[in-house]
C-alpha cells in the first residue's frame, strides 16, 4: 500500500471515531442508552459517512486544511454536521440543533485529539511518566 493510501486509511479511522463519539454524546439519552443498538447504528452511520467524505476531500484542494489544526477541526465539524443530518432526523424540537451540536462536538474532539496525540502522544506520555515516575 502506498504512503498516500496509508495516510487516507489513517484519516478515515480518525474521522470515524470522532463523529461516532460526538453523535453518541449529542443524541438525547445516549449515555443512558449506551447499549441501545438503535443509538449505535445511527452513530456508526454518521461516523462512516463522515469518514468517507473526509477521504473524498483528500482528492480536492481542500485537503490542505487537514495540515492545520484549526482547519482540520473546521472540516471535521462541517462534515460531521452533514453526515449526521443525512444519517437521521433530529431528536430535538428544533430540527437542526442536534446536527449542529454533533458537528461542534466532533470538531472539538478533533482539536483536542490534535493536541494530545501529536508527536506520538508526547503530552500523554509526559503526564503518564510524571504520575508513574
Amino acid at each position: 500500500m502506498s504512503g498516500e493510501w496509508k495516510r487516507r486509511a489513517r484519516l478515515f479511522v480518525q474521522r470515524f471515531w470522532q463523529p461516532t463519539s460526538a453523535c453518541m454524546t449529542c443524541m438525547p439519552g445516549s449515555w443512558g442508552n449506551v447499549t441501545s443498538l438503535a443509538h449505535w447504528t445511527i452513530a456508526l452511520h454518521t461516523g462512516l459517512l463522515t469518514g468517507i467524505l473526509a477521504v473524498l476531500l483528500t482528492f480536492t484542494p481542500a485537503a490542505k486544511l487537514y495540515a492545520h489544526r484549526y482547519g482540520n477541526a473546521l472540516i471535521v465539524g462541517c462534515l460531521t454536521t452533514l453526515g449526521d443530518a443525512y444519517s437521521h432526523k433530529s431528536h430535538y424540537r428544533i430540527p437542526v440543533v442536534e446536527h449542529i451540536m454533533t458537528g461542534i462536538l466532533s470538531g472539538l474532539l478533533a482539536l483536542i485529539a490534535s493536541y494530545l496525540l501529536e508527536d506520538r502522544a508526547r503530552r500523554i506520555r509526559a503526564v503518564w511518566a510524571r504520575f508513574v515516575g
